[in-house]
C-alpha cells in the first residue's frame, strides 16, 4: 500500500477542498439505479463489490483520504462489506483483499464469508487495511434514496456504498446504489463519472 500526499500549495483543488472542509463542512448522496441485466446468473453480492471497487481504483477522487500523516491519495483500495448473519439476524463488518482478477477475487470473498458470516461480533476480522471503505447491501429494500449521517468532525473523506434489492422494470434488472462522498474531494461531476465507469464495467463482465 502507497499513500501519496498531496501538496496543497500546487493542488488545483485546493481552494475547494479548504471551503468544503473547513468553511461549510458537506458530504451528501446520490442514489442511481444500475442496470444489471448482464450480470443475471451471477452471484449478485460479490460481483458488485469487485466491479465498485474496481471503480474506486480508478479514480484518485474515490480514493482521497485524511490520515495522522496528512491529506493524501491511496494508490488502492480494498473493500470493507457486511454479512448477514441469517441466524441472530444481525451482521457484521469484514474486509477482502482485491485482486484485479475476478476468480482470485471471489476465491478470497468466499473464504472470508464462509468464516466469518456466522460471527455476533460486529468486526470478527482483524487487521482491517488503512486503505479500505465501506459498501453494505440492503437485499430487502427497493428504494429510492439512502442518505447516512457520519458523526464525526466532518473530514470523513472516503466513499461509502450502499446496495439494495434489485426489481425488473422494462425488460431490464435494475439495482438501486447509493453513494455518499464528500464535497471536499468529490463533486458531482465525479459521482457522474464513476457511474458511467461502473456502469460500462458492468456491461463488459461477462464479455471479459
Amino acid at each position: 500500500m502507497a499513500f501519496h500526499l498531496i501538496d496543497l500549495d500546487t493542488w488545483d483543488r485546493r481552494e475547494f477542498y479548504e471551503h468544503f472542509i473547513n468553511e461549510v463542512v458537506c458530504s451528501y448522496s446520490i442514489t442511481v439505479n444500475l442496470d444489471i441485466t448482464r450480470l443475471k446468473g451471477q452471484p449478485l453480492y460479490p460481483v458488485m463489490i469487485w466491479l465498485l471497487t474496481r471503480t474506486v481504483n480508478a479514480m484518485p477522487e474515490f480514493r482521497t483520504s485524511l490520515t495522522k500523516d496528512g491529506l493524501g491519495i491511496y494508490d488502492s483500495m480494498h473493500p470493507m462489506y457486511t454479512v448477514f448473519n441469517k441466524e441472530n439476524k444481525n451482521f457484521s463488518g469484514i474486509w477482502s483483499y482485491f485482486s484485479e482478477d475476478y476468480a482470485e477475487f471471489l476465491k478470497n470473498y468466499e473464504a472470508d464469508v464462509q468464516k466469518y458470516s456466522k460471527s455476533t461480533r460486529y468486526a470478527p476480522k482483524n487487521g482491517t487495511p488503512e486503505n479500505s471503505f465501506n459498501i453494505s447491501m440492503v437485499p430487502w429494500l427497493e428504494f429510492t434514496s439512502v442518505n447516512l449521517n457520519v458523526y464525526d468532525d466532518g473530514k470523513f473523506l472516503l466513499p461509502i456504498f450502499t446496495l439494495g434489492k434489485y426489481f425488473e422494470r422494462d425488460g431490464k434488472r435494475l439495482l438501486p446504489l447509493a453513494i455518499q462522498v464528500h464535497h471536499a474531494v468529490c463533486d458531482g461531476y465525479h459521482v457522474g463519472l464513476f457511474v458511467e465507469k461502473l456502469q460500462r464495467l458492468i456491461d463488459a463482465f461477462c464479455e471479459g
